[in-house]
């Protein structure tokens, strides 16, 4: 996924309540960074963000089960009669 804070220009505003402490931690986390607390808070954000849906769009293996994996997505497809009989009637956006 690309990084959108370096290609796009910021429009839109995001308005938090949080607690004082917290505020107080990402100030010194921002400074600690040499960053604003906007930039810090936002890249912080995005990387969180890019994480979590890398886990709904990426998994990971064993090397055996990714190794039958592999060979279920090269075997040749199985034939499924109902399949074939549905994809063979007519559909309601026209002939085939």
């Amino acid at each position: 996924m690309k990084k959108l804070i370096a290609t796009e220009a910021a429009s839109e505003r995001l308005n938090l309540r949080i607690a004082p402490a917290v505020k107080a931690m990402l100030r010194h986390a921002a400074k600690l960074r040499k960053a604003s607390l906007t930039d810090f808070v936002v890249r912080s954000s995005q990387d969180a963000a890019e994480a979590v849906l890398a886990q709904q769009n990426r998994f990971v293996l064993p090397k055996a089960q990714w190794l039958a994996f592999h060979a279920a997505l090269d075997a040749p497809a199985r034939e499924i009669p109902e399949l074939k009989q549905l994809l063979a009637e007519p559909t309601v956006f026209g002939a085939r």
